[in-house]
Parts: C-alpha cells; structure tokens; sequence
C-alpha cells in the first residue's frame, strides 16, 4: 500500500516532465527559423526515403519472387516429364519413390519436400513425399484448403502456385508449386513441389539493411547540410534583427556587417544604406526640434517684458472704461480681454518648452482629490450656469488622497471640466472620483456632441481643436489637452479620452497614490459605464485595466451617503466582483 503513492508520484513527475519538455520544443520550433528549417528537412527526407525504400523493397522482394517462381516452374515441367516417363512395373509405388528422392537429391536449388498424390482415392498408389530430414516441410494437407481444391481442378500441364511459411510461428518464407500429370497404369496425380525462399529473404534483409543504414547516413547529411544552409541565411538576418533593435533603441551608429558580395551582402549594404539615411534624417529632425523648442522659448520669454508693459497699460485703460465713450469703453474691454488670453497662451507656450526641454518638475503632497475637484468646480460654476450646463460630482465620503502636484492637477481638472462646458451642450456633466489599492482617478463625462474617431486620435495634438469654428467661452490655445497630457505623464498617470458622436465624451485621469509607484489598473472604467455597449476607440497609453475594450457595469458613485450607507455598499460591490 506504501508503494502506490510513490508510483503515482513519479508518475505525476515524469508527466509533467515531459509536458515541460514539449512545451520547449514547441516554443523553439516556432521562435527558432533556423530549427524550423532543419526539422523540416529532416522530416521531409524521411519521407522520401521511407517512400522510397519502400517502394524499392517492394520492387525487389518481387523480383526475387518471381525469379525463384520462375526456377521452381521449370523445374516442376521437368518433374512432371520424369516421372510420366516411369515405366510401369510390378512395384510402381517403389519406382516413384526412387524417382522422387532422385530428383529431390539432385535438385540445383534447395527444396523442402516433393510428394505426390493420387487424385484417386482407390489408387494401388500411395501418397509418397520425399522431404528435407533436418529441417521438415508442411506436408499437402497442411496446406491451404482453397490452393488444394484449385490444383485437383487443374488440367494437365496447367500450374498453380502460392507462397506459404515454412515453419509455423516462424518468418520462414516458402513457395509451393503443384500440377498434374499421368502416371501409365496407375492414373492421375498431382505433383506437388516446395521450395525454400531462405536465401531470397536474407537477400532481401540485406537489402532492406543496407537501405536503412544509407538512410539514416544520408538523414545526417542532409540534415547538416539543411542545418549549414539555414546558418548561412538565418545568421545574417538575426544579426539584422540585432542591429534593427539597437537602432531602435537609439543607437544610430549602429551597422550591419557586409562580408562578401552575394545577395545577403547586398541586402545587408542596403539596410545600412537606409540606416545612414535615417539616422541623417533623425539628426536633422531633432536639430530642427532643438531649434523650434529653443525659438519658442526665446520667442516666449522675450516677449515676457512687452506683455507685461501691454497688460498694465491695459488694466489702466481697463479700470478708466466707464471715462471713456461707448466705441472707446468696448476697444478697452477687448483688449483687456485679448491681452489675457495672450497672456494665457503665452504661459502656455513656457510650460511645453519647459516639457520639452525636460525642465518640468513635481511638487508632489498628499492631497484629497475631493477638494480638488470642488475648488475646480467653483471657479467654474459662473460659465457653467451662463450655457445652462448642470454639474454634478459623484465622490466617495472617505477622502480620495494621493501624492500629487496640486498645481499640475488642478490645472489638468480644470482643463477637462472647461472642455466638457464648452462641447456639453448645456446637457449635465458628470465627474467621478475613486481610488483603489494603487491608484486615484477623476473622469469627466459629458453629453454632448462627441467625438469621431478621427477626433479621438487627435485629441492630444498640440493646437488641434476639433471644431475650430465652435464659439469659446473661455477662450483656449489649443494646447491644454496637450499640457494635460504631460502633467498625468510627469506624475507617472494616464490620461485618456473615450467618445462617441451623439453620445458626449469621457476623459479620465489616473495617478498613483503614492508618487513613483507602478500603476496598472484605473478604479473608474473607460469607456464609461453609461456608455453604449459597442467598441470604441479610448486615446491614451495602452493600460491592463480594460481601457481598449468596452466595460459594463456601475462605476463606484457614492454621494452625500452615510458611512453605513457606504459600507453596506461596498461589501455589495465586493460580493459581486468576487
């Protein structure tokens, strides 16, 4: 009983073993080309050389057959003459034997027995077979019924053969052959003759020996050629694929090797042709760049002195409107109006060449998400009730903390909430709040217009606007989305946008509770859960937690609840998620 748990034990390993092992060999077959191309080769050699050598054997052992068919034939006419030619005497059945022993003794091939049997049951004749002492043969009733009944039927000089094992429970191949003839005074007889096919089958092992030995050594060779081929043509290409990913990861000087002229030389030269290209075409770029980012932020701070002189004389001019006529007082206000939003896309400008230039730096404090948010809605509120547009915040009663540059953040809320007045249509907007184990997310969701899909490929792009004729409220550079966006990057975050024409837009932004820490999932969903259950595209970083695939199911919206409310809500939705 103490045996059969170790048994199945080792049982379980050797499974799993092997399990493990195929799993490898899987893996290698298919990220390997050069195993691919030499198991094939190998394989389909095999094939052609079991197709081959089979045929060929069986080609042979015919020949063989037929030859030995043939011998035995010739001898069994010579048979038949020789004993029709005994002459009849007083003890026939004693001739015949000597005859028989005669003809077995001085036989030119090996034989196992010949006898001869009357088709007379009532014959003065006995059944007589002469057959080998030290081996033995099957005597004629031993052999198959079928094969007897067509030879007692047979004519004179008709013949009838078959192959038969000599030995039974033995592969000793032998061969039968029987006709009839007409023995003066004593009638009819069916001479019956076997005949050994040892030698033919060793011949045909040796065959069969040889043909395998050169398989196997021309599987070999083959495969060694297949495997030298497959060097010659996959170890270019894998110093290519090297070469291709150390470019991509940015070093540019990096080259292929050309060793020869052939066509993997050529191909190699052309990849490094088109490398130099591109790294010319990199550096001329990123010069470029250097020289954009460096214009925009000389531009910028140059024309910080200016505004600043612009904007003082027009708060001057601002505060006195009410001295001036009706045509002078609306030119004041405008300006005063313009200078700001000059101002704002000014700032604008010096935060991304900050980014670019990868000046940007984080305070980052603890913070409530929560007061974030209401301090973002209030400051809006005037333009929200001026289009008509009801805002409505869904948060949790426990505090939504997280390290975070509340500047960066609030500027990012603000941004989206501004963005969902301005495209909601006066229809409500809704912002969410909710955190988990590694994450604090806020998700605006209007419901308004929308957006194409087109749209939200672009909603990122600097100075894109997706409907530049729509008249703003709060003006706009075209640049907030594109400084949102590298605000969540700068905190480790995501931020991302989901929309359907006809159906409003969602934008969500995702950071992690603690600064540096890894984030992976959202605690809100996107596309949002009231949204149609249908794909969509979401633009943004690439995220595990569902955000490239539609999401059902009720967000965590909990408002002005008690922390009993909140309890028993929570342990619902943990039941149902578990």
């Amino acid at each position: 009983m103490s045996r059969a748990p170790a048994v199945a034990g080792v049982l379980a390993a050797t499974g799993r073993g092997v399990a493990d092992l195929t799993r490898w060999l899987a893996t290698l077959f298919s990220r390997s080309l050069q195993v691919r191309i030499v198991v094939l080769t190998v394989v389909l050699t095999l094939v052609a050389i079991f197709g081959v050598g089979t045929y060929m054997t069986q080609v042979i052992a015919r020949g063989l057959f037929e030859s030995k068919l043939s011998v035995v034939s010739d001898q069994t006419n010579t048979y038949v003459a020789q004993v029709e030619s005994v002459a009849a005497e007083d003890d026939l059945g004693e001739a015949l034997t000597v005859q028989l022993q005669s003809m077995f003794s001085r036989s030119p091939s090996p034989l196992r027995s010949i006898s001869l049997e009357p088709r007379d049951a009532n014959s003065s004749v006995l059944p007589l077979t002469v057959l080998d002492t030290v081996q033995g043969s099957p005597r004629v009733e031993e052999l198959p019924e079928d094969f007897r009944q067509q030879v007692s039927e047979s004519v004179t000089d008709q013949q009838r053969y078959t192959s038969i094992s000599l030995a039974e429970g033995e592969e000793t191949p032998g061969l039968v052959v029987a006709q009839p003839l007409s023995v003066p005074g004593a009638g009819q007889f069916d001479l019956y003759v076997i005949a050994d096919l040892s030698e033919e089958q060793a011949t045909l092992d040796f065959v069969t020996r040889a043909a395998a030995v050169a398989g196997v050594v021309l599987v070999v060779l083959v495969g060694a050629v297949g495997l030298l081929v497959s060097r010659l043509v996959v170890t270019p290409v894998r110093t290519g694929s090297e070469v291709a990913r150390e470019i991509a990861d940015g070093d540019l000087d990096r080259r292929m090797p050309v060793p020869g002229r052939d066509e993997l030389s050529q191909l190699a030269q052309s990849f490094n042709d088109m490398a130099d290209s591109m790294q010319e075409q990199i550096l001329r770029m990123e010069r470029l760049s250097v020289l954009q980012r460096q214009f925009v932020s000389d531009v910028s701070h140059e024309l910080r002195t200016p505004l600043t002189t612009i904007h003082i004389a027009s708060d001057m001019l601002y505060e006195s409107r009410d001295e001036f006529d009706a045509s002078a007082r609306r030119s004041a206000e405008l300006l005063n109006s313009q200078v700001d939003r000059f101002e704002q896309l000014l700032g604008d400008l010096l935060e991304i060449s900050r980014y670019d230039a990868g000046a940007a730096e984080l305070v980052v404090h603890p913070h409530d998400l929560r007061e974030i948010v209401t301090g973002v809605v209030e400051t809006v509120m005037v333009v929200a009730d001026r289009s008509g547009t009801q805002v409505r915040v869904h948060a949790p009663t426990a505090p939504v903390m997280a390290e975070l540059d509340r500047v960066r953040v609030t500027r990012v809320v603000r941004n989206l909430v501004v963005n969902a007045i301005e495209h909601g249509d006066g229809r409500p907007l809704d912002i969410h709040l909710a955190s988990n184990a590694e994450a604090a997310a806020v998700s605006v969701r209007d419901h308004g217009v929308g957006m194409s899909t087109e749209h939200v490929e672009h909603v990122f792009d600097r100075f894109w606007r997706a409907d530049p004729s729509r008249k703003r409220t709060l003006g706009g550079s075209g640049l907030g989305l594109a400084i949102a966006l590298e605000d969540a990057h700068l905190h480790g975050g995501w931020l991302q946008a989901w929309g359907e024409l006809g159906e409003g837009s969602c934008f969500r932004l995702t950071i992690p509770r603690r600064h540096g820490q890894a984030i992976t999932t959202s605690p809100l969903p996107l596309p949002p859960a009231d949204a149609a259950p249908r794909a969509a595209l979401v633009a943004g970083p690439t995220s595990s937690d569902g955000s490239v695939r539609i999401q059902t199911g009720s967000i965590p919206i909990v408002v002005d609840v008690s922390a009993e409310e909140q309890g028993a809500r929570t342990g619902q939705e943990d039941e149902r998620d578990g």
